[in-house]
């Protein structure tokens, strides 16, 4: 049997090999600074293999760094010693739920998903420090092993635990001002880009302290072939920053995994425009889709300033006929308040049960149509009146083309990338996420929260209904929020993973008053919440929605050091450390870890079963069995291996006889010989 390493991949090994593998003939060896003789690549012969033009010394070139940029590199490849454990008591639907919500620092935790989630996001959504002098900075270690850091850093307490309080924010006073934040951001955006489908995609939001170097170090990562954005957004809540000049909008950087896979273009990801049924028109078996009323809004939209585009239609309800009536109808009459239009009614349409259909006021002045009389008729075809009495309007209504998706019953309808109109970023301010969390949180209990209008319809972007979305700065929780009324609406089978550091809450705040002792609290308790209130109004229609979550925190390691390091220890003191197990870490703690171990989906089916009086965990319908208990006999391993798991894993110590560990390959090899066999 093969031992389980039950810690993240070195990155930089798995690159050597690659390495290795293309260019042989670049490998070499070297002497260490220990004196040992270890592996190494010779850069003269690997530029000569990759390079048209060989760049070196002081000769100038085009480039992007930063103090400690290669340390940030040597990060996000370094291996680390980490596990996520359950924990139930804070879940929603824990054994049937496939959303995950995950405690502790994001770039721990997303070197623990490299192995399992590896190429199946297809969405991230991250709203990222803004390093606006206010903002937490993560301490990332450079240059020193991860054992002295924490003793060092007071980021840790003895447990090992994570102080968030040790976290110190990143003031324009300090000389690495923008250097700290750059190497906070690198290593966890390099991380991410491997998470994500070769069709996926990054959203980024940010403002202007960092918006360029971010461009710059997502150009380097995901390259600028693949830059989407950067698109801008509105501020709500604009401040005159500087003279005269007001700050209105943020930014959002979006990029695609790749464009070119395997030598095959890959499509975009962001082609699909997504419309509740209400805007959907039936007729004899066939959809047409709704635009928006075909009026004009803003200064322009007015009678005053756009007279020929003042005509009335006439809409009989009973029968479903309209007409339009031109300009002769609208009387030049200067008033009081300064409307100098007003609208004449035809009373013969009128006493025929005919009524007015006219544009909606626009800043308190009348308002007009967006197309001419002429055209008007000219497309009255495709016009449809919708709306109830007092409030109709004209739109017109777009043929949806057959290879579009109908989904009546999830109440929307999937347009095709033709047919669709694209919506502007722009339609969506930045701080009006308030009012959506302060109706499931009474107070101000978080700064800022995102635009859950906003978040959905990046969603609704992406072409996959059962999308994995990453969310790694979940802060309030508004994509899960976000994800579960999309699937609420069209029925989809989306997933969330939410990351988020235990900040923890200034005591004089709300939320702390609230009860809310950190960040991760509101955020857990906003999923149940929002869960909840999307259920109840979806009915029968949810009945099926995935409002639950599953929490897992990021900790140590649940194997005690001489695990990893067996030659450290002297024999005679093996006596002491029989278990190689932490004391207080339960069977499902180990079960979480070896999922991470093998790349077992975390949000996977658990069944906990009892064999021979051992407790056993089947994952997936037989695709991982695992026994942690001790004493497991010959009967316990037989009833496993006639179940013909693709994986089984028990503890290496735990079998009850000499006996049954010399029968227990034997026992594979009769009743199931495919099975792979770890142990920890």
């Amino acid at each position: 049997m093969d031992k389980l390493k039950m810690q993240t991949a070195n990155k930089a090994d798995e690159n050597f090999k690659k390495l290795a593998a293309m260019f042989p003939n670049a490998v070499t060896e070297t002497i260490n600074e220990n004196g040992e003789v270890v592996r190494a690549i010779d850069k003269d012969v690997l530029m000569q293999e990759i390079s048209c033009k060989v760049v070196d010394g002081n000769e100038e070139r085009y480039q992007f760094t930063w103090p400690d940029k290669k340390k940030s590199v040597l990060l996000a490849n370094a291996p680390i010693n980490k596990t996520l454990r359950p924990c139930r008591e804070e879940s929603v639907d824990f054994d049937t739920t496939e959303n995950l919500y995950i405690e502790g620092d994001n770039l721990e935790v997303l070197k623990l998903l490299q192995e399992t989630y590896f190429g199946k996001i297809k969405m991230i959504y991250i709203d990222p420090p803004y390093n606006t002098g206010n903002d937490f900075v993560y301490n990332d270690e450079f240059g020193i092993r991860n054992e002295e850091w924490n003793g060092i850093s007071g980021n840790y307490d003895a447990d090992g635990n994570q102080i968030v309080g040790a976290l110190e924010k990143n003031t324009e006073a300090n000389g690495r001002f923008h250097t700290d934040w750059l190497n906070m951001i690198y290593p966890r955006l390099k991380l991410a880009k491997d998470l994500l489908a070769d069709d996926g995609v990054i959203f980024i939001s940010i403002d202007d302290n960092e918006q360029v170097n971010l461009s710059k170090v997502c150009d380097e990562i995901f390259g600028p072939n693949n830059r989407i954005g950067p698109i801008i957004q509105n501020k709500q809540n604009a401040k005159n920053d500087t003279v005269n000049i007001q700050k209105n909008h943020e930014f959002m950087l979006i990029y695609r995994k790749s464009t070119i896979i395997d030598g095959a273009k890959v499509k975009a990801t962001l082609s699909r425009r997504v419309v509740t049924y209400r805007d959907v028109l039936e007729e004899n078996g066939q959809f047409y889709y709704l635009n928006d009323p075909i009026t004009t809004r803003g200064e322009g939209g007015t009678l005053n300033a756009r007279p020929n585009l003042g005509y009335t239609i006439y809409y009989n309800p009973k029968t479903g006929d309209f007409l339009a009536k031109s300009d002769y109808n609208i009387q030049l009459a200067k008033t009081e308040n300064n409307e100098d239009i007003v609208y004449r009614t035809d009373t013969d349409l009128i006493e025929k049960g005919y009524v007015t259909v006219r544009p909606p006021r626009v800043r308190g002045q009348l308002g007009c149509w967006t197309w001419a009389l002429d055209k008007f008729n000219a497309e009255k075809h495709s016009v449809v009146i919708t709306g109830k009495p007092g409030s109709y309007t004209a739109r017109k209504r777009t043929f949806v083309d057959s290879n579009c998706v109908i989904c009546k019953e999830g109440k929307l309808v999937y347009m095709s990338a033709v047919e669709a109109n694209s919506r502007s970023i722009l339609d969506f301010s930045t701080n009006e996420g308030t009012n959506e969390l302060s109706s499931l949180i009474k107070g101000n209990v978080f700064n800022n929260p995102k635009n859950l209008e906003m978040i959905k319809y990046l969603i609704s972007l992406v072409q996959d209904s059962n999308a994995y979305v990453l969310d790694f700065f979940s802060g309030s929780s508004t994509t899960a929020h976000a994800v579960m009324q999309l699937n609420a609406e069209d029925s989809g089978h989306r997933k969330f993973i939410m990351v988020q550091l235990p900040e923890k809450c200034d005591e004089k705040s709300e939320a702390y008053k609230a009860g809310y002792k950190t960040i991760c609290e509101i955020g857990k308790e906003r999923i149940r919440r929002a869960g909840a209130k999307i259920k109840e109004e979806a009915g029968l229609a949810a009945q099926n929605l995935d409002t639950g979550f599953r929490v897992l925190k990021c900790d140590t390691s649940n194997m005690k050091d001489v695990y990893y390091n067996p030659a450290e220890y002297e024999v005679n003191m093996f006596s002491r450390l029989e278990d190689n197990i932490k004391e207080d870490r339960t069977p499902e703690d180990l079960l979480f870890q070896v999922m991470l171990d093998l790349g077992v989906l975390l949000s996977s089916k658990i069944e906990e079963t009892t064999i021979s009086g051992k407790k056993v965990f089947n994952v997936e319908d037989n695709y991982l069995i695992a026994c942690f208990d001790s004493d497991v006999s010959e009967e316990t391993i037989k009833a496993i291996a006639k179940q013909k798991p693709y994986y089984f894993v028990m503890r290496d110590s735990s079998m009850a006889s000499d006996s049954v560990a010399t029968n227990f390959d034997q026992i594979f090899a009769t009743y199931s010989p495919d099975t792979v066999r770890k142990v920890l």
